[in-house]
């Protein structure tokens, strides 16, 4: 009977999603948007986001997405039961990795939300443009300089003395045009339902872990953020323009509760040129060449926790490094007044390396390499055509990847991988009620240099975690779907299926070589839409379903679960604009028990849960904006995020992993200025 009713609830939920945007996009000119898969969402970078962290707002905004909580920011995102390298996060075409083996620096956490105009989700196979892509793409697109003088003030209060100011400031001609923002962002460790912080919250696990914060750590902040963003646009000709940028991020002591160690600091610097030349002939309608450059530095260290002994005598430190360059050629000429051809070039060269150091009892790992400079090198062709044949659409997409990975001087062997990708997508519009939307993809991913080479701070040498004899993902999809709207009433829904061959897993059975290669399937539907209830209210819905299976179990167990497929989720949204000035927001997002895991490799039951979110923004003059709000207004105690043990999380003296629960009750005021 509760799955019955929380499925009732979770149809109701997520129409927040859909509405929410397409109405706001005609109320306001200012809101940011998210693109999913045609789906729009309300805005990213606007005052009704509580925090910089863009992992915790979309899993917000879509239900297709889940959120991996590792700290009170810097989280990590699912998209149709697949995360980490199985799906593609770009930062205005730049590919940006962490470098934390335990996905404490996800991509998601280099970009802060405040500095965000779109991101586009692509759900599937459907990207040949960018390496690596397997189940789907997702491309932050950042705020562009503008004509004038614009500038843009914000403050953000909330509990646990949460405080966020960010600033911006843009203007120029239409000739040059440069755009500056900068912000700073900190927070006390959160409370969850039960009132525990981190440190409560590891207490409570285990009295006696020596991964307990120290005393005197106990109550500190659980993070501290910077960030600078600069951009400049010009245009050489009408014709040519120049668009560079750079965006860095300084993050400073963050907690990770639910693991062993902490982040000293996460560093990252994204460089961006792109140069593009239009209408050069008949074969040349856009030319655009981009350069991009990313690095990533990370240390983790015991430091405050009991186990470093007296004044960090024995403390552990594991620094990281990832860093990565490339560059794509591509030319967009028209074949036809209905037929466009994109042709191009992708190239890349990803560097990680990482290394153990220790003091006193922990000075024997000092030197041991836990990866050990790994270059891994793309060389790509692709193509696409797009095609418009009346109320039909086509596009396809083809292309050949070239990869060698290197490890550095030990004695682990190279590995090389050759690919060849591609996709149809088609759109019918049978009437202008009804649209048909079909998908059949293969796509390609390489192990990275964790799942090859990783090894742990044990023995002379370290013990090989990685498994250097991986295959490459593949994985083959068909997707369909159709839309459907009335004149208050819009339905969108996608059903996929997803056959994965040499799927990379994790073997907890195994004490050396624990991931390998087992192929597995992926399936599910989600369901999103608005229902305008009159002319200043709407609810908008949204409601995502997948299961995951191994088609046999892994050597020594017996569980087919696959694992980080997170239960059925709804999202729901009831907006009410009172006046033309002001707006108020009531939430509900809910999920299932999660009762389909992968025990064997330390996956558990998780609870279902529904929390209730309320907010309200009004507009006070021309330039002042202020928004109140409460998340979690029941004060639940619940996690999202499951103990897949391929993440070192903490451990008790029966072997139970730690579970890290979500934020309790949460108060929160923003404040925006603009002229």
């Amino acid at each position: 009977m509760k799955n019955v009713l929380l499925f009732l609830l979770l149809i109701s939920v997520n129409s927040y999603a859909v509405e929410n945007a397409v109405e706001n996009a005609e109320d306001k000119t200012e809101l940011s948007l998210i693109t999913v898969e045609g789906e729009i969402i309300e805005g990213i970078s606007g005052s009704e986001v509580k925090t910089a962290d863009l992992a915790e707002a979309l899993s917000k905004k879509s239900a297709s997405i889940s959120l991996v909580r590792r700290s009170g920011i810097a989280n990590d995102i699912i998209l149709r039961g697949q995360k980490k390298d199985n799906i593609n996060i770009l930062i205005d075409g730049a590919k940006v990795y962490g470098a934390c083996p335990n996905r404490m620096d996800p991509p998601t956490s280099h970009i802060l939300t405040n500095n965000i105009e779109s991101v586009e989700i692509t759900e599937g196979p459907y990207d040949v443009e960018n390496f690596g892509t397997l189940s789907g793409s997702v491309l932050v697109i950042t705020k562009k300089p503008a004509t004038g003088f614009n500038a843009d003030l914000m403050l953000n209060i909330g509990s646990w003395n949460y405080l966020k100011t960010a600033a911006s400031l843009s203007g120029g001609t239409d000739r040059i045009r440069a755009l500056i923002s900068v912000s700073s962002e900190s927070s006390d460790q959160y409370e969850d339902g039960d009132g525990n912080n981190f440190a409560e919250h590891i207490e409570n696990f285990s009295a006696t872990t020596m991964a307990r914060y120290k005393p005197e750590y106990e109550n500190r902040k659980a993070y501290e953020k910077q960030s600078v963003m600069a951009k400049l646009y010009f245009d050489v000709t009408d014709n040519q323009q120049l668009k560079m940028s750079y965006t860095a991020n300084r993050s400073d002591d963050v907690l990770y509760p639910s693991s062993k160690m902490d982040a000293l600091y996460d560093d990252s610097d994204i460089i961006n040129i792109d140069y593009s030349v239009s209408d050069l002939g008949r074969f040349s309608s856009l030319l655009d060449f981009s350069y991009y450059d990313s690095v990533v530095k990370h240390p983790m260290s015991t430091f405050y926790r009991l186990s470093s002994g007296p004044d960090s005598a024995n403390e552990r430190v594991s620094y990281l490094e990832s860093s990565i360059r490339g560059f794509k050629l591509k030319n967009v000429f028209d074949i036809s007044p209905d037929s466009q051809m994109t042709l191009g070039i992708d190239s890349s060269n990803r560097n990680w390396d990482g290394t153990y150091e220790g003091s006193g009892m922990s000075a024997g790992i000092t030197g041991i390499k836990s990866i050990d400079d790994v270059d891994t090198d793309n060389n790509a062709l692709f193509l696409r055509l797009d095609k418009n044949l009346g109320d039909m659409s086509f596009e396809i997409g083809a292309r050949y990847d070239d990869t060698d990975i290197k490890p550095g001087a030990g004695m682990l062997p190279a590995n090389d991988y050759t690919a060849f990708s591609a996709y149809g997508l088609g759109n019918w519009k049978l009437n202008p009620e009804i649209s048909l939307f079909a998908g059949l993809g293969q796509s390609h991913r390489v192990p990275d240099a964790r799942e090859l080479y990783f090894r742990a701070a044990m023995g002379p040498n370290g013990m090989l975690i990685g498994n250097p004899n991986l295959d490459q993902v593949t994985n083959d999809e068909l997707d369909f779907g159709f839309d459907y709207s009335l004149d208050n009433l819009h339905v969108k829904t996608r059903l996929f299926y997803s056959w994965l061959s040499d799927f990379i897993v994790y073997n907890d059975s195994k004490s050396m070589q624990r991931f390998e290669n087992a192929d597995a399937s992926i399936y599910g539907f989600s369901v999103s839409g608005y229902w305008r209830l009159g002319e200043n209210l709407n609810l908008d819905y949204g409601l995502a379903y997948q299961r995951g299976k191994k088609d046999r179990p892994l050597a020594g167990q017996s569980d087919t679960d696959l694992p980080e497929i997170p239960p059925i989720k709804l999202n729901l949204a009831l907006r009410w604009n009172y006046t033309d000035k002001g707006t108020a927001w009531a939430e509900l997002t809910a999920a299932d028990s999660w009762t389909d895991y992968d025990a064997d490799n330390g996956e558990q039951l998780l609870d279902s849960w529904a929390i209730f979110n309320l907010k309200a923004e009004h507009q006070l003059t021309k330039r002042i904006s202020i928004l109140v709000g409460v998340d979690n207004l029941f004060d639940e105690t619940y996690a999202v995020s499951n103990t897949y043990k391929d993440l070192t999380l903490l451990l008790d003296g029966t072997g139970e992993v730690i579970l890290m629960n979500e934020p309790g009750r949460y108060f929160y005021l923003n404040t925006s200025f603009s002229f």
